[in-house]
């Protein structure tokens, strides 16, 4: 009997084992899950929720993600609780992919109980390129949720992000970017991101790659490495030389103008605690000297300080903090350099900085921009790249989201260029995750700025004188450089190109004609491609006495006197004529076509000439220079009825505005 007791004892524990080990997996996954380590939290979840199922690389390790100050609900029930929890892992890892389907498992399973389930389900849908499942599913989520929070007004603006990626994707000059994932093993297991040049020939960058691979289990490690560049290829990347105590991370970097020091993050994680300062080190003949701590106005106590940034000319360090005294979130600041020793940090402002996240700073002298990254601002998603022009100590623009194909769906976030000034996007280094399951990787991309396409026409200001062979003359009134000069075509055509739009002045010149000139200025796009100048017509030259002209495109009211601006500029080319000829006088006819009675036809045909001379005598003609007359009907030039039926095309001919030469000596 004491065989069976100790047997059943036995089998009894044997079969308890697998109920203990899914406890220890829930203890473990809820452990790592509270100290912030969502890579060890999934493995144990994943196990806990049966038999390891994630079929995920075993070495998955990624880089230290920075945390949004958004925070998302506990769950109640632990079943449920560790689901949620799962999807959350997935989703803080930057893993779209894993999390999406993680997160429809749990609003089937209990919707109710985690009304940001499919918040969170929408934005990975947005991140995997579902943008139509996105759009309703954020809908759906609005219409559920009532409370009046950062969640709801997230939603909102994801809406309005959808509809940005949208017209982005189809945008016309996709066609002049490139973007390739860098090569020469600037890319490797983990993470590799936050591109910075030492000078012309060396890259420095962050990443968490394993330093030695042999081993079973990776240690990954945010690290500073660096890699020759011989300005077509990457080679030697090599770990950079910085001291390094262990279990410390540390990278983000920018070297001050003349290389001698370094400006770096350093951070570490205690529980779900993120702590990160800025510190500086110095060149030597080895390397660089053990990083030292900044001091306390740049590292406050309680906040988080990271990612230096040293403008080009050596005169300002900007960096992003939680600090407070900023909107809200991580903000933008800027100390002033002196002697390498930064000085009080003044908050870049509500113009630049949001109530969330502003992030990873850099500054393109050449264009006077200031690029960063902001997960708070409507664009394709997660943190994306955004362009501001002005300086340290002085206004600020409007920052504008650089769009796609420099921005994703996913992060982008650190990013140099060394572009010129009318085209930042010639050379830059940025890092995304649009390529990668879970991690930052280095990108190169490069746009070609098309040349500008600018066509006009020479035509004559009277349509009964054919001009023939005028030249035309493109003036830069800047520095009175000639852009182009040529003779046109037969149909009064020119075309040329630009580097990019700019005001200019084109003058025309013919045999015979006055020569004009007209101000030509810039479309409303800086980046149009093409843009079609005005006519710019010629008058004869000094008519003869008792010659007539039409003046063509003169318009008056129905059945009234009143001129339509319209109007204004072929009666601005008579002022013109008459200022180049001052001794001339001129008789303005108007007539009208046989509708109406004979004196009502005369009455407003008088009407007419008499707004036209007042009309040139506002611009300053003399009046004893101009004489008014109505003709009415009594001289017209087509019929106004043929055959007895009514000619359309003669009585809009016969409704005209002349000008006869009356003196010209």
């Amino acid at each position: 009997m004491k065989k069976i007791i100790v047997l059943t004892a036995v089998l009894f524990s044997f079969a308890s084992l697998p109920a203990q080990f899914v406890y220890d997996y829930l203890k473990a996954a809820d452990n790592y899950f509270e100290k912030g380590d969502y890579a060890s939290a999934a493995e144990y979840y994943e196990k806990y929720m049966g038999g390891d199922k994630s079929g995920k690389d075993k070495e998955f390790k990624p880089y230290t993600p920075q945390n949004s100050s958004k925070k998302t609900a506990a769950a109640t029930s632990s079943k449920e609780q560790a689901m949620y929890r799962l999807a959350e892992c997935y989703r803080l890892l930057n893993y779209p992919s894993k999390a999406e389907p993680q997160y429809k498992e749990v609003m089937v399973a209990n919707k109710t109980q985690f009304p940001l389930a499919q918040y969170h389900y929408a934005a990975q849908l947005r991140a995997l390129g579902k943008y139509a499942e996105a759009e309703q599913n954020f809908k759906t989520f609005l219409s559920g949720y009532n409370t009046n929070d950062e969640y709801k007004k997230n939603a909102e603006r994801e809406l309005k992000n959808l509809q940005f990626i949208q017209a982005q994707l189809i945008k016309k000059d996709l066609k002049y970017y490139t973007i390739n994932k860098a090569g020469g093993e600037l890319n490797a297991t983990g993470a590799s991101y936050a591109p910075a040049w030492l000078n012309s020939n060396t890259l420095l960058f962050t990443s968490t790659r394993p330093l030695d691979t042999t081993l079973k289990t990776k240690v990954y490690t945010n690290r500073i490495f660096q890699a020759a560049y011989d300005g077509s290829a990457i080679s030697n990347v090599a770990v950079a030389g910085m001291p390094q105590e262990k279990g410390v991370q540390q990278g983000v970097v920018s070297v001050t103008p003349d290389g001698n020091t370094m400006f770096l993050t350093k951070w570490g994680i205690s529980g779900d605690k993120k702590t990160s300062a800025l510190y500086a080190s110095s060149k030597t003949a080895s390397g660089w000297s053990e990083p030292a701590k900044l001091g306390e106005s740049i590292n406050t106590a309680g906040a988080n300080t990271q990612q230096p940034f040293v403008t080009p000319d050596g005169k300002y360090l900007l960096f992003s903090s939680n600090r407070t005294g900023g909107q809200g979130g991580y903000d933008l600041w800027y100390a002033a350099l002196e002697n390498g020793t930064p000085g009080t940090p003044v908050n870049m402002g509500s113009v630049i900085n949001s109530s969330y996240d502003e992030q990873a700073p850099s500054y393109h002298e050449a264009s006077k921009s200031l690029v960063f990254s902001s997960n708070g601002r409507v664009g394709m998603g997660g943190y994306d790249f955004f362009q501001s022009k002005g300086a340290a100590g002085s206004n600020w623009a409007e920052p504008v989201n650089m769009g796609y194909p420099v921005n994703s769906v996913k992060d982008d976030i650190y990013l140099i260029s060394r572009g010129p000034a009318k085209n930042m996007l010639e050379d830059v280094m940025l890092s995304s995750d649009r390529d990668a399951a879970c991690c930052l990787e280095l990108f190169a991309l490069k746009k070609v700025r098309p040349l500008r396409q600018i066509s006009g026409r020479i035509v004559s200001c009277d349509p009964a004188k054919p001009l023939t062979g005028a030249t035309v003359t493109v003036v830069d009134p800047a520095n009175n450089k000639t852009v182009y000069t040529r003779s046109v075509g037969a149909d009064g055509t020119y075309s040329f190109t630009l580097e990019d739009h700019q005001p200019l002045k084109v003058q025309a010149d013919a045999t015979g004609f006055i020569s004009n000139s007209a101000a030509m200025g810039t479309p409303a796009d800086m980046e149009e491609e093409m843009m079609k100048y005005p006519d710019l017509c010629l008058l004869p030259e000094a008519p003869k006495v008792d010659e007539k002209f039409v003046i063509e495109n003169v318009y008056y009211d129905f059945n009234k006197a009143d001129l339509k601006p319209a109007s204004y500029p072929a009666l601005d080319e008579i002022v013109r004529m008459l200022n180049t000829y001052p001794n001339m006088s001129i008789e303005l006819g108007a007539h009208t076509d046989s509708k109406g009675s004979d004196t009502y036809n005369m009455k407003l045909s008088e009407a007419r000439a008499q707004s036209v001379v007042k009309y040139l005598v506002e611009k300053g003609i003399a009046a004893e220079r101009l004489v008014a007359k109505g003709y009415g009907e009594t001289a017209p030039v087509a019929p106004n009825e043929v055959d007895g039926k009514d000619n359309p095309e003669g009585r809009e001919k016969n409704r005209r505005t002349e000008f006869k030469v009356l003196k010209n000596e």
